[in-house]
């Protein structure tokens, strides 16, 4: 079934115990983490210190989507806050096989991260060792942006190198989602799906979500 993951960094920093807790009642599964350095992507967000404390504040899979240039060094602090899920950008990491190693070796599930423009192929040595993919719809950096449309055949080509190759390896999608458009990025093949603004700036956060749910529930089952 598919999960959403909402992304904190639409949430209200004063109160995210609030927004976790209005999202858990709705039935999330995990936690979206966008971190951010301010060089790999032009925005600064969280580190460990605030995953260590939302650790403490929850007890749903916390997913870490590190949009930071070298990533190896931060990985260890990563798992030590807390993470269940890591992953990294291809684009960042010049030795993806030993960072994913670290993440599963620290006892978390590593996945590996595409840019809109990056493509799928630079996944092909690297699938054996993961536990997913995640493909950004908009080009990292802000929440809010609006989704790529033709990230949903990007989104069909990987479902299908995966259904060949290593089925198990789940697709996450991030950026752009919203209630309009979720049920094209589930049927096009994900199993994640990361939204935002679409449930932290819609008033209701704990209403937004079960909107969102009832359109990816309804399709898993048809």
């Amino acid at each position: 079934m598919v999960a959403i993951a909402p992304s904190i960094l639409s949430a209200d920093f004063s109160n995210l115990q609030a927004a976790i807790e209005a999202v858990e009642r709705a039935g999330a599964r995990l936690i979206h983490l966008d971190i951010m350095d301010g060089h790999f992507v032009p925005n600064l967000t969280i580190g460990p210190p605030v995953v260590a404390s939302l650790r403490k504040a929850t007890r749903l899979l916390l997913d870490a989507h590190l949009m930071i240039s070298d990533p190896y060094r931060y990985v260890p602090a990563f798992l030590k806050a807390g993470a269940n899920m890591i992953s990294v950008h291809a684009e960042a990491d010049a030795h993806l096989n030993r960072t994913v190693n670290l993440i599963r070796d620290g006892g978390a599930r590593p996945g590996v991260a595409l840019n809109p423009a990056t493509p799928i192929q630079v996944l092909y040595d690297i699938l054996p060792e993961l536990d997913f993919v995640l493909l950004m719809t908009v080009n990292p950096g802000f929440g809010g942006q609006p989704f790529i449309g033709s990230s949903l055949d990007k989104i069909r080509r990987l479902k299908t190198l995966l259904l060949d190759r290593r089925p198990e390896v789940q697709i996450e999608v991030d950026g752009g989602i919203v209630l309009g458009n979720i049920g094209k990025v589930v049927e096009a093949g994900a199993d994640i799906v990361v939204a935002g603004s679409a449930i932290f700036d819609h008033g209701n956060p704990q209403a937004a979500l079960e909107a969102m749910n009832q359109v990816s529930w309804k399709l898993a089952v048809t």
